[in-house]
């Protein structure tokens, strides 16, 4: 627990989950997490597990996808320290709905269900948080959908990859680098398109000077270029 403990609450404080605790309860609330390290590769826990353990994530990136009724693995989200997931273990739900895998190296923190719901009982304040991140999750998902069915994939792309930005841009010499192992089948699923769509048009955006693609880097060249093709309000022709 070493590394959590070099964090200061105030790391924690910007998790929307613990917003309105006094600075005591949350010290004791973080002090009372195990800690849990996986190598890359490694899962936190599978779709249709257990919903057992909510994790706050401290240091490396996370891999949360979802399978299809089809089998295919779809990335939902890259998350990265400090950040929550797995809040479905503070509700009455049986199992995850996605699944949680190393994309590097990861050290996180963890409760079980029955702690949390002690902590809940007496702190009605994370109750509150939680119902309005999940109802902040569920329109996040609801958006995604109508997306994924009105507009054009261009704007999806484009969307998906400037939201990448804010999570983890990081600015280099090239323009704004995505500093995340992200590969364009990534890119793809979370856009709710195919790996050769997606790949042509970070092709054509490469040729444009909007982008520089690699195999798992995406760099943006020209933001303002992204985001006006992420505002276009065309829908699917």
């Amino acid at each position: 627990m070493n590394r959590v403990e070099n964090i200061s609450l105030d790391e924690f404080k910007k998790i929307d989950l613990f917003q309105g605790l006094s600075e005591t309860d949350l010290r004791s609330i973080v002090q009372a997490a195990h800690p849990m390290r996986l190598n890359t590769g490694e899962f936190f826990f599978f779709q249709g597990d257990p919903a057992e353990k909510m994790f706050v994530l401290i240091e490396g990136r996370v891999k949360l996808s979802q399978s299809s009724a089809e089998g295919q693995q779809v990335l939902i989200r890259m998350i990265t320290g400090v950040s929550l997931f797995a809040l479905v273990a503070m509700t009455q739900a049986e199992t995850y709905p996605i699944t949680a895998q190393a994309a590097e190296d990861c050290q996180a923190i963890y409760w079980t269900r029955l702690e949390l719901m002690t902590y809940v009982t007496q702190k009605p304040t994370l109750a509150m948080n939680a119902m309005r991140i999940m109802a902040e999750q569920v329109k996040e998902m609801q958006e995604r959908f109508r997306q994924a069915t009105t507009e054009r994939v261009e704007r999806r792309l484009a969307r998906t990859i400037i939201r990448l930005a804010l999570q983890a841009g990081k600015k280099v010499d090239e323009g704004i680098l995505i500093d995340l192992p992200v590969t364009r089948q990534d890119l793809a699923e979370m856009s709710g398109t195919t790996l050769y769509t997606a790949s042509r048009l970070l092709s054509q955006w490469e040729n444009q000077e909007l982008v520089i693609s690699g195999r798992t880097k995406v760099i943006i060249r020209n933001p303002r270029g992204l985001i006006n093709i992420a505002e276009d309000s065309s829908s699917i022709t």
